[in-house]
């Protein structure tokens, strides 16, 4: 059997992380959810020494005093917690969100469905992708001296 998928929904709106504890319960066979009511209380969560690292971080990008491109660069930037994807979960359609998230290395930007059923199908997706496409080795990452040894035969 495969390991459940283990997701953090960082987001400071309250009713926004109960919509997604219910729509991630009906996958509830396959899916473990940690929401956070702030970047900076996920950090702190991920930074512990005994931290156990999720597959995908789902991230608000309007938030008060860390705002989601904050925790995005704060993650990137450190070594421990810079191949967990990040998937920007947000309502935002302006154009230099989309092109900030992605220089700061989002894996991908998602616009949020006020239509609960096509929420619903945006959260399968995202669920069927990240449970294919997931470090096998999680939640243990690659170190850059392990990856450091592998060489390419010419």
């Amino acid at each position: 059997m495969t390991r459940r998928l283990h997701v953090f929904v960082i987001d400071d709106s309250v009713p926004d992380l109960l919509l997604a504890e219910e729509v991630f319960a009906t996958f509830n066979d396959k899916v473990t959810v940690t929401t956070y009511q702030s970047g900076q209380a996920a950090l702190n969560a991920m930074w512990l020494s005994d931290a156990v690292y999720p597959d995908i971080v789902l991230l608000d990008i309007n938030m008060p005093k860390m705002n989601g491109f904050e925790v995005l660069k704060a993650m990137k930037t450190d070594a421990r917690l810079k191949s967990i994807p990040v998937v920007m979960l947000t309502t935002s359609l302006a154009a230099q969100d989309v092109t900030q998230a992605y220089s700061l290395f989002a894996n991908s930007y998602v616009v949020k469905s006020v239509d609960f059923s096509q929420f619903l199908r945006q959260i399968e997706s995202l669920v069927e992708f990240w449970t294919r496409s997931r470090l096998l080795n999680w939640p243990t990452p690659l170190s850059m001296e392990s990856t450091s040894s592998i060489r390419l035969k010419d």
